[in-house]
């Protein structure tokens, strides 16, 4: 939620945004545009990776202050495709495969239909109830096509689906579901369950089950998701997670607060300017040292698998990972 009493008009949320090349003048001449409800440069500038929000020093929310005005303004060329394709997300066939109650439940959201085959299985989901479809679709996604108001709007429709499950705790397997979540203070809805993030999940289970850990010795390059922006509080939990299997996440450029969107959207509305960025960001990864590519997000991984793999880094959804060092599956040769 945009906090205007915090915002100290610094600018640094646009001075430091990969995708505009703004001054902080500039910068801060956007945001008092968008306080006065004007229909600033930047609504049509912004890609959406939602990074402004963490780049903002003071907690303002600046990026939840541009998603606002983007929707009024309808300042983004969405394709109709892209976005009959969102709003075909509630209409995805569901299911509930019951498992273990004394166990959490996982949602994979709408997103089963995007998992590498194997990115579901073994030890780590055994006999766990797992909740997928349109059912528990999470609407986070509406932001990327400029658009805040279906957060807000079934934002009780997408808790009381997880709560139907019958679980006192739900593992979120997309980062998009963990960022909603984090949104329900700002709607004045309390959780019935406990909401668990895949990463805080696995790095548990890891943990609990060091003895079956076969360190990888492994270097991956890490994909950020632009959802993770919600969810800081994962990042090193996610380094927990690495040390604990033998992986160690490159230093380079595009990564942890400088993170690239995958530009999987994006790359199709302004292609000139998003594409060169989504190839420096592989090549960032494998001057890094890296052997690998690592997803969280299943739609990042669609769109950078390819370009990835082209290149040399493998490119892996982070439940294989762990699943591959847990001797479950082989590291890509």
């Amino acid at each position: 939620m945009w906090n205007k009493e915090k915002c100290n008009l610094c600018g640094d949320c646009l001075v430091k945004c990969l995708y505009v090349n703004y001054d902080r003048e500039k910068a801060i001449q956007q945001i008092e545009e968008l306080m006065e409800g004007k229909p600033a440069e930047i609504l049509s500038e912004c890609v959406t990776c939602c990074a402004c929000n963490e780049y903002c020093p003071t907690g303002a929310n600046p990026f939840d202050l541009i998603n606002h005005f983007q929707e009024v303004y309808g300042s983004l060329p969405i394709p109709d495709k892209v976005k009959r394709f969102m709003d075909a997300g509630v209409e995805v066939p569901s299911s509930l495969e019951r498992g273990d109650d004394s166990k959490p439940a996982l949602s994979l959201c709408v997103m089963d239909p995007f998992l590498p085959k194997d990115a579901i299985g073994g030890q780590m989901f055994d006999n766990m109830t797992i909740a997928k479809g349109g059912d528990y679709f999470c609407y986070l996604g509406y932001v990327h096509i400029g658009m805040d108001s279906p957060l807000k709007a079934n934002a009780k429709r997408f808790v009381d689906a997880l709560a139907s499950i019958g679980s006192k705790e739900v593992v979120l397997l997309h980062a998009d579901c963990h960022a909603m979540i984090s949104k329900m203070p700002e709607y004045g809805i309390e959780l019935p369950f406990k909401a668990i993030h895949i990463v805080e999940y696995m790095k548990e289970y890891v943990q609990e089950h060091r003895g079956n850990v076969r360190p990888l010795g492994r270097k991956i390059a890490y994909q950020r998701p632009c959802a993770s922006r919600y969810s800081t509080e994962i990042e090193p939990v996610l380094d927990e997670l690495f040390e604990l299997i033998g992986v160690e996440r490159v230093e380079r450029k595009y990564d942890r607060e400088s993170a690239q969107c995958c530009g999987g959207l994006f790359s199709r509305i302004y292609p000139d300017r998003i594409k060169p960025m989504m190839e420096a960001n592989i090549r960032d990864g494998i001057e890094a040292g890296a052997d690998a590519m690592v997803f969280l997000c299943p739609l990042c991984m669609g769109a950078l698998a390819k370009p990835a793999s082209d290149n040399g880094l493998k490119p892996i959804f982070i439940t294989q990972l762990v699943r591959m060092a847990l001797g479950e599956l082989a590291f890509p040769v």
